[in-house]
């Protein structure tokens, strides 16, 4: 029997489902409020409780061979919730949760982090993650810690603020980083098979098969739409600022988005998608698709997905170019400037040059006082 904790998120459902193709017995932990139909409907064994709640997780542990455990309290409290908060659920709740694991002789524990939880910036969600991670590391189960990077569903949408539809993006910090946006689906396909693997690793890093800047996504952004996107960008020192006072409110939540948003721009990635295709899970979806595509422009919640192959070298192989033979905007370009107007109509690719051939106004001449 596996239990799924978090199995009515949007990534917890995912593993849940394909526990479940496979042929294996899940248990999910489902709070009171929460409808069950989905899960039931799977032929899952649906529990009541809480992670707020020690004796309901040594009821729901009892029995149980491994533990897979994806819940947090960050969504329900951007979504305007106050309590539980992150540290009564990501910090106390699995810690409550690892122990009762323990007590009830659970095997595995099978763990969902993030990439870049070491880099000491102090938010709530770093914190409780780094105290479960090393609480399952003294514990007599076998651990298996999943670090993702940033999942493509959330910070190439609009709840990232990457709002391809409304053509707003926000920037935290230079945005020149890059980063290994990964697919939702293919997470919940490697914790499945960290689950059922004879000897998994202890800690396993990963992301999407492309490194990708929040600038060059902007850029992939405007040459799909054939339009220029507004941006914001907060600069490193006052999303610093911001996190330390929203931390002192509290805002836990929110102090932890804008925590979030500094790793990702201070920390290059250092790992790869090697877990992913050693799994036969090739199909990561890198933000990805033949040459840049997105979803419907119907779609309110349209998730960019670009390829980074239709990005012009910084050498200047094979580079996009505007109609009267300019560079489009590339890695040396971060910002696009404004758009060519001698640019095709349809595509209306940026062009690296400030300005030429742009249409000026004609200002009337003054009228005699």
């Amino acid at each position: 029997m596996i239990l799924v904790v978090g199995g009515s998120g949007d990534l917890g459902g995912r593993i849940v489902r394909r526990l479940r193709d496979g042929g294996a017995e899940v248990r999910c932990l489902v709070r009171p409020a929460v409808s069950d139909a989905t899960l039931r409907g799977w032929g899952v064994d649906v529990v009541r409780g809480d992670l707020t709640d020690p004796a309901s997780l040594r009821a729901a542990c009892e029995g149980v061979e491994t533990v897979v455990a994806s819940a947090t309290a960050v969504a329900r409290m951007l979504a305007g919730a106050r309590h539980p908060d992150i540290h009564e659920v990501d910090e106390v709740g699995m810690a409550a949760l690892v122990d009762a694991a323990a007590g009830a002789g659970v095997a595995r524990f099978v763990y969902v982090s993030y990439a870049g939880v070491d880099s000491a910036l102090g938010t709530p969600l770093e914190r409780a993650k780094v105290s479960t991670e090393a609480r399952l590391a003294r514990s007599p189960m076998r651990r298996v810690v999943v670090r993702p990077d940033a999942f493509q569903e959330v910070h190439l949408a609009p709840l990232g603020r990457f709002d391809v539809r409304a053509g707003k993006v926000a920037v935290f910090g230079k945005g020149d980083t890059r980063r290994r946006w990964v697919a939702t689906e293919d997470v919940a396909a490697l914790v499945v098979a960290v689950t059922g693997e004879e000897d998994p690793p202890d800690v396993v890093t990963f992301g999407g098969p492309e490194a990708l800047s929040r600038n060059e996504a902007i850029a992939l952004a405007e040459q799909a739409t054939g339009r220029t996107m507004k941006v914001q960008r907060m600069p490193r020192a006052v999303a610093s600022v911001g996190m330390r006072l929203l931390l002192g409110r509290p805002n836990p939540a929110l102090a932890t988005v804008f925590g979030l948003g500094l790793m990702m721009d201070q920390h290059e990635a250092t790992w790869d998608d090697t877990p992913l295709r050693e799994r036969g899970i090739p199909r990561a979806r890198p933000a990805t698709g033949s040459g840049i595509r997105r979803l419907p422009r119907a779609d309110a919640s349209t998730t960019l997905r670009v390829d980074r192959r239709a990005v012009p070298e910084p050498d200047g192989s094979a580079p996009a170019r505007c109609a009267r033979r300019h560079r489009v905007a590339s890695r040396a370009a971060p910002s696009p400037s404004p758009r060519c107007a001698a640019a095709d109509r349809r595509d209306r690719p940026a062009c690296t040059r400030s300005s030429h051939d742009r249409p000026r106004r004609s200002r009337a001449p003054a009228r005699p006082r």
